[in-house]
């Protein structure tokens, strides 16, 4: 991803997309935090024209082969999915008192 957001050079195609956890942190090791990635993407297929190919998500980061559907810019889909689940997980992981790593992952993620 280059300064701006991601280079979708041509949006009618197919494209492999990953997003890494900040320091490669393990989140998604609890299914609270990897299930509200899963409702974003249903939120994204449903509201805003994103085609699911295929997913993964693992320990720390997550790849996608997706699409937009015509007239919708997959570059501005990942940009909202991305901030809008960063700030989910954050907050379930502030609100989450069971969490032993707590304190540790967002001194991470404040940087």
């Amino acid at each position: 991803m280059g300064i701006g957001g991601y280079k979708i050079r041509n949006p009618n195609e197919i494209h492999f997309i990953t997003f890494a956890v900040v320091e490669w942190v393990e989140v998604f090791t609890r299914s609270c935090y990897s299930d509200l990635v899963v409702e974003s993407l249903i939120f994204c297929q449903k509201h805003k024209g994103l085609k699911i190919y295929a997913w993964v998500i693992m320990s720390n980061h997550l790849h996608l082969i997706v699409s937009a559907t015509e007239g919708a810019h997959l570059s501005d889909i990942l940009r909202d999915f991305k901030k809008f689940t960063s700030k989910r997980i954050i907050k379930a992981i502030q609100e989450n008192h069971r969490e032993s790593r707590r304190e540790w992952m967002l001194d991470i993620f404040k940087s």
